[in-house]
């Protein structure tokens, strides 16, 4: 062989090896969005065949804490990954309250059950699915605040589980830093605007 032959093979041996290395980079990768998760307020769940998704009270905070007697809404999402047989949550237990449910429970094989009417949401699903309105009130028998994880035990036909849930304040207005709500300070003449 002469130089000549000899260069251009050590070359050609380095472009593949060059390639090689830089196709296996990728590989066993996660990619950065395989592990995120959705925008919304509350946590998700499984008990059994039953999906919980976005689980969480909304409890419009006026204090440093919602006070023992007030009501919080509790607002989830029930999927039956069933498609042979429905499941019906039988209820729902917290050391923070006592939790009452309205409606009818049942989930209907590979069917959902909506439980309070998130916000965002104007009219309830019932035009995608005829469905009796859920609710699930709970009176508080301790203080809760914003930024804290409240246990609530789900008990179905067919599983139980207990979720770490949110509270989130809902659609109202925020506060200014001397605590009131904007109305309440343009009638007290303050001229404080929100904002970052």
């Amino acid at each position: 062989m002469n130089r000549f032959a000899m260069r251009a093979s050590a070359g050609l041996a380095a472009c593949g090896l060059t390639a090689a290395v830089l196709t296996g980079c990728s590989a066993g990768q996660v990619s950065q969005t395989a592990t995120q998760e959705p925008a919304v307020n509350g946590v998700n769940a499984q008990a059994g065949a039953i999906a919980l998704r976005n689980v969480h009270l909304r409890a419009p905070q006026q204090k440093d804490y919602v006070e023992p007697g007030s009501e919080a809404e509790l607002l989830f999402v029930a999927t039956n990954g069933s498609a042979e047989k429905a499941n019906k949550l039988i209820s729902i237990k917290s050391p923070v309250g006592d939790v009452a449910l309205t409606g009818d429970q049942t989930i209907p094989a590979a069917g959902v059950l909506v439980v309070g009417e998130p916000d965002g949401q104007t009219k309830p699903l019932e035009k995608t699915e005829a469905a009796e309105a859920v609710t699930a009130k709970v009176t508080l028998t301790k203080p809760v605040t914003n930024g804290l994880l409240y246990d609530f035990t789900f008990k179905f036909e067919n599983g139980e589980t207990t979720v770490a849930v949110p509270i989130s304040a809902g659609e109202a207005p925020r506060r200014n830093k001397a605590g009131e709500e904007p109305a309440e300070a343009a009638e007290a003449g303050g001229t404080e605007a929100g904002g970052h």
